[in-house]
């Protein structure tokens, strides 16, 4: 497994099962909102401290990962 990936968790018991950055209750999704928004990694970092930019790639692995799997159900 991509170790990247091992720093999302999904929980039902936290954030509605929602993918997290490990040790958070930060959603993966709220993290791409802001890339796909233009906000670069320090300014992510400032608004949440508690994340590293391993963090923040872990995030865009992830999205790539089920956009790969999602090309691959439709292909």
């Amino acid at each position: 497994m991509n170790t990247a990936i091992e720093r999302i968790a999904i929980d039902p018991k936290i954030c509605s099962g929602k993918p997290c950055i490990k040790g958070t209750r930060i959603p993966v999704h709220i993290i791409l909102d802001l890339l796909a928004a233009g906000e670069d990694f320090d300014g992510i970092k400032k608004a949440y401290p508690n994340i590293t930019d391993k963090d923040i790639r872990a995030c865009l692995n992830y999205a790539a990962v089920l956009a790969d799997e999602e090309a691959g159900v439709t292909a």
